[in-house]
């Protein structure tokens, strides 16, 4: 994968995200026999589903805080989604939800059913540690610089949005 990352050209003519999914996906829970992700697929897809819609919200709460409208995406467009620049922006942060669940998976014995426990953990994305510019901080506080950025970049004030760095 880092050697398809070295190779993305704007737009990704050349369909590497695509390969790196597939990638990824197949290499992330071997643990769990026939796993593919789909949002209607089998567990844990049901933890993942859960988790991303946590992050959403936290990424869609900092685009309003930052000033921004959440309907108006960049590469993600539809008129049934008031969430298109959430689901954008939200993109590199998916890994630490990935992290999440899959330490879940490792350590409970059964995750077919989405439990109280289970949503507790999921509750904790917002405090997850993450970093970036070489400081930790809980994810809700780097996902508020990274939509303050991105304002910045559409203002032209600066050229590139931040975002953290995966450990």
């Amino acid at each position: 994968m880092l050697a398809w990352a070295a190779d993305v050209k704007s737009g990704d003519p050349d369909n590497y995200e695509a390969r790196a999914a597939v990638y990824y996906w197949a290499n992330l829970f071997t643990n769990i026999t026939g796993f593919i992700r789909h949002r209607e697929g089998i567990p844990p897809n049901n933890l993942l589903n859960y988790g991303y819609a946590i992050l959403r919200a936290v990424v869609a709460r900092s685009l309003v805080a930052s000033g921004l409208l959440p309907t108006l995406g960049i590469h993600h467009r539809n008129k049934y989604n008031a969430y298109c620049l959430a689901d954008d922006i939200m993109e590199p942060y998916r890994p630490f939800v990935d992290k999440l669940v899959f330490e879940m998976t490792e350590s409970e014995a059964d995750v077919s059913e989405l439990t109280q426990d289970m949503k507790a953990k999921l509750l904790n994305i917002p405090v997850l540690d993450v970093v970036m510019n070489n400081q930790r901080s809980p994810l809700m506080i780097a996902v508020g610089q990274t939509t303050a950025s991105l304002y910045k970049c559409f203002s032209g004030e600066i050229r590139k949005v931040k975002y953290p760095s995966f450990e």
